[in-house]
Parts: C-alpha cells; sequence; structure tokens
C-alpha cells in the first residue's frame, strides 16, 4: 500500500537503534571486561544506554505522573484521574483531587496535537491542580485508532473542544496552549451564537497562532515555502500493520521529532554527548535533568493526515482564524459573536515558533467585546516552551493567569452564570 514502506521502515530504524544500543549495553557491561581498565568499555555502555533508553521512549505514552496534591491542610492527597468525555480522537478527563473541598476556579487546560502527548503539559497540569479544579484534553496516537473510526480534521477538533466546554460547564476558563490557540477561540465564537449560556466564563491563549503572519518564523515560512502537494508528498504516510490504525494515513510523530530536533541539532547534540560522559563516569542517574526532559520530547505520535493538512492549509496558508472567515461544518465562525467572555494573550518575547504578535491578533478579532475583559502580557526573555513550563511559568504567568481567572470569577454578571455559582 502507498507509503506504507516507509512508515515501516522507520519504524524498523527505531528499533534496529534500540535494539543496537541495548547489545552495546549489554555486551560493554559483562563483568569480563571489568578486568580490563579501559574507559572504551565504559563509553560503550554509556552510549548503549542512553541510545536504547531513547530510542525505546519514541514509542511510549509518558504517564502522568501526578499522584498527589499538597492541601491546605498541610496533608497530601491522592489524585484521581477519570476520563468524564471518551471519543475515538480524545478524552476530556479530569484531575480530581481527592478530601479537599471544592475549588471555585474550573480550568480546561486545552493541550496541543502537534505531535508530543497531552502529558507534555504535565508542570503545567501540576501547578493548576493545588488552586483549581483541572480538566485537560488527552488527545490519541493516530496510530492506534482503527480507520472504521472516520477522519479527524480540525472542524472536528473545533467540534469536540466544543462538547469538552459544555461538559465543564459555563464556570469553566479554558487555557489553550500553542497549536489549539485559534481553534479554542473558533470554539468559544461558535459557542457564543449557537449556546451563549454554554460558552466558558474566560479564555487565556498561550502562544498560539492565530495570525502566522503577524509575525513569521522558520514555522510559518516553511508552511509559505511548500505547496500541499510537496506536502502531502514528503510528510504523509500510511501506518503501518503493526498497530490497530493500519492504512490510515497520518503524519508521523517520529517525522514530527526529526523536524524537531533539526530545528536546535546543537542544543541537542550537546546535550546527548554530556549525557553519555556523565553515564560514562557514573555521575547520572535515571531522573536526572536530561531524562525528565528528553523521557517527555521524544515520546511523540502521529497526527491524522486530514488533521495536519488542514492546520497547514486553513491556518497558515489560508489564514481563516486571522480573516474571520473559518467554517466549521458549513457555517462560518463570527468571533465578533464573543461579548461576554474575559480574554487574555500570554506571548513569549523569544518564542520562536509562534512569534509575539501571533496571539495577540485575537483580540483584534473579536470586535463585539469590550475592552475592559480583553488582556495580554508579553513574557520578557521567555521562549516557547517556557511561557507554559519552567521558571517564567511558575514565578511570573502562572499567578497573573490565576489572577485574571478570579477578576473573571468576580466581575462575571451573567445570570445563567450567577445560577450555576448559587447551584454549587
Amino acid at each position: 500500500m502507498r507509503y506504507m514502506l516507509t512508515y515501516d521502515m522507520m519504524e524498523s530504524i527505531r528499533n534496529t537503534n534500540e535494539w543496537m544500543g541495548a547489545s552495546a549495553r549489554a555486551i560493554a557491561s559483562y563483568p569480563m571486561f571489568g578486568m580490563v581498565p579501559h574507559p572504551a568499555f565504559k563509553l560503550m555502555s554509556a552510549w548503549g544506554r542512553v541510545t536504547e533508553r531513547s530510542f525505546a521512549r519514541m514509542v511510549i505514552k509518558p504517564d502522568w505522573g501526578i499522584r498527589t496534591v499538597v492541601g491546605e491542610d498541610g496533608r497530601d492527597h491522592l489524585v484521581q484521574r477519570e476520563a468524564v468525555v471518551e471519543r475515538p480522537f480524545g478524552d476530556l478527563v479530569r484531575f480530581h483531587v481527592t478530601g479537599r473541598p471544592e475549588k471555585p476556579r474550573k480550568v480546561l487546560l486545552v493541550a496541543p496535537m502537534s505531535g508530543h502527548y497531552a502529558t507534555l503539559l504535565r508542570s503545567t497540569l501540576a501547578s493548576l491542580l493545588p488552586d483549581c479544579e483541572v480538566w485537560v484534553t488527552d488527545w490519541h496516537n493516530a496510530r492506534d485508532i482503527p480507520v472504521s473510526k472516520g477522519k479527524f480534521d480540525i472542524e472536528d477538533y473545533t467540534l469536540y473542544l466544543m462538547d469538552f466546554m459544555r461538559e465543564v460547564g459555563p464556570e469553566a476558563h479554558v487555557i489553550a496552549i500553542c497549536q489549539p490557540v485559534p481553534l479554542a477561540l473558533a470554539a468559544t465564537a461558535y459557542l457564543a451564537e449557537l449556546e451563549p449560556d454554554a460558552q466558558p466564563r474566560s479564555l487565556t491563549l498561550i502562544g498560539g497562532p492565530v495570525d502566522p503572519d503577524a509575525a513569521p518564523t522558520e514555522v510559518t515560512d516553511f508552511g509559505r515555502r511548500v505547496t500541499m502537494g510537496q506536502l502531502e508528498h514528503l510528510a504523509l504516510q500510511r501506518v503501518g500493520g503493526k498497530y490497530a490504525g493500519v492504512g490510515r494515513m497520518v503524519y508521523p510523530g517520529l517525522a514530527q521529532l526529526a523536524s524537531f530536533i533539526s530545528m536546535n541539532s546543537e542544543r541537542h547534540s550537546k546535550a546527548f554527548y554530556e549525557k553519555i560522559i556523565a553515564e560514562a563516569k557514573g555521575d547520572a542517574s535515571e531522573r536526572d535533568k536530561h531524562n525528565r526532559f528528553y523521557d517527555e520530547y521524544l515520546a511523540v505520535m502521529d497526527m491524522t493526515a486530514e488533521f495536519y493538512m488542514s492546520t497547514v492549509q486553513r491556518i497558515f496558508k489560508g489564514r481563516e482564524i486571522a480573516r474571520n472567515a473559518f467554517t466549521v461544518a458549513g457555517h462560518q465562525v463570527d468571533f465578533s459573536r464573543v461579548t461576554d467572555v474575559w480574554v487574555k494573550t500570554v506571548e513569549g518575547a523569544a518564542d520562536d515558533i509562534s512569534a509575539p504578535g501571533q496571539c495577540i491578533a485575537a483580540l483584534d478579532l473579536l470586535t463585539g467585546l469590550d475592552d475592559s475583559r480583553k488582556a495580554s502580557h508579553v513574557e520578557p526573555g521567555a521562549g516557547h516552551y517556557g511561557i507554559f513550563a519552567g521558571k517564567s511559568w511558575r514565578n511570573n504567568i502562572r499567578p497573573m493567569v490565576l489572577s485574571f481567572i478570579d477578576a473573571a470569577n468576580k466581575a462575571d454578571a451573567r445570570p445563567g452564570l450567577r445560577l450555576a455559582a448559587s447551584r454549587d
């Protein structure tokens, strides 16, 4: 079948490298070689351990690893994870902290579908749990979804978000990060038109391409240079027989990972060199900084071909969101219909993926929203990852987002929300 051979070839290369790493580790660690005090064996064993682990991570979905949260009473409270809405291409998962009073902040964390699992937002979610009730969109790997389940493009993604917002309720505070920013905006606008009482109370948009042309980057330039025909020929492959989604056309996670690494190849090469040397010296550990980062970074998932292609065609090339010309199921979404939601944009001054200007463009689209309900922030020195994880998020952005949520909770005067709040 077309492209299936190349998909299986990539998996074979990954599998072979994992096997080579395991073999090198086992051979160089053989007790007999302990009698030969030569550093080559330690380097060989270190290379094998790092290589085996790295290539194995590429096909493993990481665990959330969030088991307890410290409550205001100073005790550890268990965290229970429950899928409250289950769909073929993604679930709405709630993280419920047991044994504590329900928090007034209800946050729907919209994870990107851009090659990594939703667990990429683990630290973001963990930082919100002590102060919020949190739901997260947990997208599925396309290679594991049978062809019989149908298609999944950006319109389907938007409809999923609308259903998830309905489930959380009108008290929800949506935080969308990176790729889903324009689609979360579209879902909110469509809800504002169809079911005004179901739209969320606030919408925080972090580092997303609402208007890719507002501040071009290497990512947007690539979208401009490559034709859709070239992209289909070069990027898409058909899932091989090893997985449940055999025959489904996808943009493989391994191909996405290769493009991620190529953007910062020198930095990644240095990181792995230093990790191998540390392993050889005995200075490395299972949960050191390198492993914590790359265990997540290397874990990639396939996207459906129609989602990837429609994102490039409609978000980047056609700029349908930026032009207020986005359609869902044949209906044009009108961003001016958003009149009650509090909206804040957050950008990183050093973001080389979604540069400052791309996300704040959302505020110009919301012509029906009073300026008092709009806010924006550019974080000095923060890159793309830093605006939702790390020191910038922890020290500056997270407190600011929580304050924005509190302001929306306090000031919102929609009757439907007042009734819902009184029922709580």
